[in-house]
């Protein structure tokens, strides 16, 4: 398979998927995606989006938590 967006390889893989909502950083790790070997552009099958978006919503209690630095770059 060849990536839409620059033509390169693209590969089978599970990558940790990160989303912001609500000044919320949501992290789901080892998510299965088709990722490009050259641009990194990742696909996901509709199946996956749709378990994406259950997970983010539904309001069950995460495997983990992060603890996350901000920083502001107007400041720095």
């Amino acid at each position: 398979m060849k990536c839409d967006i620059c033509g390169g390889p693209v590969t089978e893989q599970t990558v940790t998927y990160r989303i912001e909502l609500s000044d919320r950083l949501i992290v789901v790790e080892n998510v299965p995606a088709k990722v490009c070997l050259q641009c990194g552009e990742r696909l996901y099958s509709a199946g996956t989006v749709e378990r994406l978006q259950r997970t983010v919503w539904e309001d069950k209690p995460p495997s983990r938590v992060l603890e996350t630095p901000v920083f502001d770059f107007a400041g720095v």
